[in-house]
């Protein structure tokens, strides 16, 4: 079978296992250590502060090399990025197994980071040339699955692998499933054509240190002491990227994929997905403050009733990804955002006499919105995109996720900072409204729609 036409079985599942086990390992890796924390503190005598470095070095390493990576998989080709990806992470992993002292550990992240940023940024580029165009929509599903089950066992994983060993077990894991992964992938991810350009390394570190910057700012905005730093950080931000979207512009295939911002439906998708990891973000950190402290529940219950919302997103992902591949993602992703923003309205005007079902069933109505609009949401970016372009729409894809997880993040930690008693009602309905704006955003498509092109051409609402 041709390239476009996706891979045969069983070479088919091959593949999408492949990659389905760089994918769990860099997202679990991204939440995982946090539980860990406490233990990794007292075992190499570091203090509090100075441990959330092993969680924030990874996050800031990923965020910072996915653009740059995403370019080096089109050049030289995804297959070869994922699989060096893989190599850096076993490497990374192996190291953070046998830290010693915290900068060594630390250090241990960057390089996992690395590898967890060569594996997302060509995840979904991958996953186009892996399934037909007839199926894509099913592959992107399955891949958005695989991330909800992850993100909803990574506390339990964690926990567990805590209760019975040390925390270098956390990342010694790692290991045979990376080796598994490297074996596997030899033969079995499909070899996409190399574009003849060079690597644009003065953008890809201006890009570095934007993004990075722009991180780190936001973070800090969250802190009182920080604010104004913070403040200064964005602003630096904003003025170099500028400075990098004009030496990008007129470029073929530019690093930041500025040329992909010229199709509208790229740019709606982009936006949508934006609003919805945001959102993500500010419902589950606030979540947890609002049920223990607003609503009275104990942690344990708190936990219980939170599971709905990661279980639906699972569950839901795969059967939206199988109903884009007939209906506008449109429709889909806006439908399941309403579902989220009637969700999390329901959530904020919860009484403290509510009760579990009450709570459990709106969270599940959040879960099914999210997982609903995810896998369309997908598709519809990667398939406005042409074939040759796949790694720079799967890495703005990926920075898309995290950018507005870590602005979320940074909204609730702000609202806490200015009224405390209150912030976690109002992070709720802050994420209703960002919802209903990525609602908005994705029905505002519509009158793009249109039939599906021919193979080979953009899908401008797949």
């Amino acid at each position: 079978m041709q390239p476009h036409q996706g891979l045969p079985y069983p070479q088919r599942v091959w593949a999408i296992l492949t990659v389905f086990c760089g994918l769990i390992m860099a997202v679990l890796d991204g939440s995982i250590a946090n539980i860990a924390l406490p233990s990794i503190s007292r075992e190499l005598n570091a203090e509090a502060a100075s441990t959330i470095w092993v969680v924030n070095a990874y996050q800031l390493t990923v965020t910072v090399c996915l653009l740059p990576l995403s370019s080096l998989g089109d050049i030289l080709g995804y297959k070869r990025v994922y699989r060096t990806g893989l190599a850096i992470f076993l490497i990374g992993s192996l190291i953070a197994a046998c830290a010693v002292n915290l900068p060594m550990l630390v250090a241990a992240r960057v390089i996992q980071g690395i590898g967890g940023a060569g594996i997302m940024s060509v995840n979904t580029a991958l996953v186009r040339f892996i399934y037909p165009p007839t199926k894509l929509g099913r592959g992107i599903g399955l891949n958005a699955l695989v991330v909800g089950v992850t993100i909803a066992v990574g506390p339990s994983l964690g926990a567990l692998i805590l209760g019975i060993s040390s925390w270098q077990w956390l990342f010694a894991v790692n290991v045979p499933v990376a080796i598994v992964a490297l074996w596997i992938s030899r033969w079995a991810l499909p070899d996409t054509p190399a574009q003849p350009r060079t690597f644009d390394y003065p953008s890809a570190v201006l890009s570095a240190v934007v993004f990075g910057m722009f991180i780190l700012g936001v973070d800090s905005m969250g802190h009182a002491t920080l604010r104004v730093v913070g403040a200064i950080g964005i602003a630096l931000a904003v003025v170099l990227g500028w400075l990098l979207v004009r030496r990008q512009r007129g470029r073929p295939a530019p690093l930041v994929p500025v040329d992909l911002f010229a199709s509208r439906a790229f740019t709606l998708a982009v936006g949508t997905s934006f609003c919805s990891f945001m959102t993500q973000m500010l419902a589950f950190v606030a979540l947890p403050f609002y049920l223990e402290y607003q609503l009275g529940r104990s942690l344990q219950e708190t936990g219980l009733l939170i599971t709905p919302w990661p279980l639906m997103v699972a569950l839901m992902a795969a059967l939206s990804g199988r109903l884009s591949d007939r209906y506008p993602a449109s429709i889909l992703a806006g439908a399941g955002l309403i579902m989220l923003t009637t969700g999390l309205i329901g959530l904020a005007l919860l009484s403290p006499t509510a009760s579990s079902f009450d709570i459990a069933w709106r969270t599940a109505l959040c879960g099914i919105g999210f997982g609903f609009f995810q896998s369309p949401n997908n598709r519809a970016m990667i398939g406005a995109t042409p074939r040759e372009r796949s790694g720079g729409a799967s890495g703005a894809q990926a920075m898309t996720r995290l950018l507005g997880q870590t602005t979320g993040t940074a909204v609730v930690a702000l609202l806490f900072s200015l009224d405390n008693a209150g912030a976690a009602r109002t992070a709720l309905f802050a994420a209703a409204g960002v919802a209903a704006i990525g609602a908005i955003i994705s029905f505002s498509r519509l009158r793009d729609a249109q039939p599906a092109p021919a193979e080979g051409a953009a899908e401008p609402d797949a």
